[in-house]
């Protein structure tokens, strides 16, 4: 029996990721995600409106018309966490496919939110919860299994497909984070138990492989002691305070949230994103807001919280989003004047995200700093830890796993290449048992070789 893995979408590009894994007739799709680069598309951005087609060819969702040439049935639809660049088009493709949605808790409430909010299609594929440490049989040779992990937002997974022809795993997004305050730590264990049982293929994300100043990603211990050095002063001076971050980071959000309680300011969670992921997480007793905090999404709601921060500013956090500084993002807007709060001097301004490098992006956050700055503020820019695994950690997984074949996955040719020197490193040789795929493109492994 033969084993394909099809690259349909984020192997060209850090985003709109989707992959297939087919096992003789049966198909399990991974991931139904957006490409956030494209056309100004970001967190607050509401694509409900928008046809799958054309959103195709702008490049913002995956262009999955390629499996109507794949000869199997879908048998799943698989999401490991909750990302928009792994999320975010799962209202526009997954309808085309007659089979259940399965994510953790977290991630299946945000995929049902976002099924309810579509204006295009009709979705109606039945929703399936898998914890992690679960397994569930989704065809006769197929078993799928969710191992804990840690990322940058609750509930994230590894993946893996138990077959007849060996262990497929699907590593689409992870850190090694033994020390955050919401997740517990990976499960260690498990990964070495899959390496000993015999994984065929890991398909992993290549994000932070190729950067050199930081091999092993910090723990998200570390920004939780930057942001209270940080914030522990501001906290108590009679100034404007905002922290900027992303929304979808629950961990990082709790943290924050955490420090302000040793104040008396109110927490003012806003923005639409924010609210998307706050407010679930808050509800299902994930993120535990002090009793004074309180999340706005709609414009006007938020507009109201900004004119009540802007008469007592000395009374508020403010927790926005627009850390890239998009034009049409919450503290972008601040930052030119254009809502209810007015930056003023001697205000402090926190951006607990990085820059994510492409040419847009840096230049949307340099002109953001700059007029925040001349507005006579105080920036503490990159409070921030990432949510990727590094090189190091990544040499860890290949050497707990020991996989018959890797595909290097979610970034561009510059990540993938990456990969592959490290992979090179570890005995694995391009060509032969490690693969490079475009978009579009496939790799056949026939009898578990």
């Amino acid at each position: 029996m033969s084993v394909e893995v099809i690259a349909i979408g984020g192997y060209e590009e850090v985003g709109k990721n989707m992959s297939a894994v087919k096992v003789g007739d049966d198909v399990v799709i991974f991931d139904m995600g957006i490409h956030l680069d494209r056309l100004h598309i970001h967190e607050d951005t509401d694509i409900s409106r928008m046809h799958s087609l054309d959103l195709i060819e702008r490049g913002v969702i995956p262009d999955d018309t390629l499996m109507k040439e794949v000869d199997g049935k879908v048998r799943a639809i698989v999401f490991t966490h909750g990302h928009l660049d792994h999320i975010g088009a799962v209202a526009k493709l997954a309808h085309r496919y007659e089979a259940p949605i399965i994510a953790t808790p977290y991630t299946l409430a945000l995929i049902e939110r976002t099924i309810k909010g579509e204006k295009k299609f009709k979705v109606a594929n039945r929703l399936q919860v898998l914890n992690p440490g679960e397994k569930c049989q989704v065809s006769p040779d197929i078993t799928l299994e969710f191992i804990k992990s840690t990322h940058s937002i609750p509930q994230a997974v590894i993946a893996a497909l138990h077959t007849s022809e060996g262990i497929i795993v699907y590593a689409n997004d992870f850190k090694f984070d033994n020390h955050q305050k919401i997740e517990s730590p990976p499960d260690y264990s498990r990964l070495r138990e899959l390496g000993r049982n015999g994984v065929l293929a890991l398909i992993v994300e290549t994000t932070r492989v190729g950067e050199d100043l930081e091999v092993k990603t910090h723990s998200e211990k570390i920004a939780r002691l930057v942001l209270k050095d940080i914030m522990q002063g501001p906290l108590q001076e009679n100034q404007g305070m905002i922290i900027t971050t992303f929304s979808s980071h629950i961990e990082r959000i709790q943290a924050i949230s955490d420090i302000a309680r040793q104040s008396d300011r109110q927490m003012l969670l806003l923005g639409r994103s924010m609210e998307r992921y706050c407010s679930l997480a808050e509800s299902m007793g994930i993120l535990k807001l002090p009793a004074n905090a309180s999340i706005y999404g709609s414009p006007k709601s938020v507009n109201k919280a900004l004119a009540r921060a802007e008469d007592k500013r000395e009374d508020y956090l403010l927790v926005t989003t627009g850390h890239q500084g998009e034009p049409d993002a919450l503290l972008p807007r601040i930052a030119n004047a254009k809502t209810q709060f007015n930056i003023m001097r001697g205000d402090n301004v926190i951006i607990s995200a990085p820059v994510i490098p492409n040419p847009m992006n840096i230049a949307n956050r340099n002109l953001m700093e700059r007029r925040i700055s001349s507005s006579g503020a105080r920036i503490y820019a990159n409070a921030h830890v990432s949510g990727h695994a590094g090189k190091e950690d990544h040499r860890d997984f290949i050497r707990m796993l020991d996989p018959m074949h890797i595909i290097p996955a979610h970034g561009d040719l510059h990540m993938l290449s990456a990969y592959v020197e490290l992979a090179d490193e570890e005995g694995y040789k391009l060509g032969n048992d490690i693969h490079v795929l475009r978009n579009g493109q496939a790799q056949v492994f026939n009898g578990g070789v």
